[in-house]
């Protein structure tokens, strides 16, 4: 059934400022809900992958464990095993370098670190369309209703003599910019926090598997978490 008042009636009715906001509103929560389910896809392939990095530890070799990370070209655990392994043969191989003057561990260290430094740029890459989203859409979404109770009051003092009923349908449609504002912020402000705790979650395990890393790739055994001075050895490939 149509009705006069509504989306339909504020579209139809809205000029060229109040259609302007809406298309940005829906721009804007379509960019939102997008970084979202992206983010939250990768979120979900990155966990599954955190579980294959304590198998890694329970392998005979360097190459059995580098087979149990996958072969997957973009799973940061794998890259930061390939990444500490050429360091390590680098740094053993090459002479007369200006790392040179660098021991082992500090080289080690330097490229682990550099690993850890993109993959949480890369994690990190489109929480600041939320961040923006969540923060502006509220004040974008005001912007049209003050200029829809404008226009609407422009149109009741050129009537000369306003009744409620006159008042209350103009002034309602302004108000749903609001609404839509809000409706655009809340979900991108959740999904902003929702992300940043899952991105936190990651970068721990990763931090804990690359200080494992650079353990085995320095003394030749992994650092025992069970709170003893022992190692877990494996055999280098």
């Amino acid at each position: 059934m149509n009705s006069q008042f509504g989306l339909a009636n504020v579209w139809s009715q809205g000029d060229i400022v109040t259609k302007s906001v809406a298309l940005l509103l829906l721009i804007m929560s379509l960019a939102s809900w997008m970084v979202i389910i992206i983010k939250t896809l990768d979120l979900i392939k990155y966990k599954n992958m955190a579980r294959t990095a304590e198998d890694f530890w329970h392998s005979e070799d360097f190459a059995t464990g580098l087979a149990k990370l996958g072969t997957d070209p973009a799973s940061p655990f794998r890259q930061l095993a390939l990444e500490g392994r050429e360091a390590t043969l680098h740094h053993l191989n090459s002479k007369a370098q200006l790392h040179d003057a660098l021991d082992m561990s500090d080289w080690v260290t330097r490229t682990l670190r550099n690993t850890l430094d993109e993959f949480t740029a890369k994690l990190q890459s489109g929480l600041a369309i939320l961040a923006s989203v969540g923060s502006t859409a509220p004040f974008v979404g005001l912007f049209g209703t003050v200029w829809g109770i404008y226009h609407a009051l422009l149109s009741i003092g050129a009537a000369g003599q306003a009744t409620i009923d006159q008042v209350a349908g103009p002034v309602g449609e302004s108000l749903i910019m609001t609404a839509l504002g809000l409706a655009v912020a809340i979900p991108a402000v959740l999904g902003y926090n929702a992300l940043v705790r899952g991105n936190k979650g990651i970068l721990q395990k990763l931090n804990r598997f690359a200080h494992d890393l650079h353990a085995y790739f320095v003394t030749g055994a992994r650092v025992n978490t069970s709170g003893s001075a022992n190692v877990v050895p494996m055999k280098k490939a």
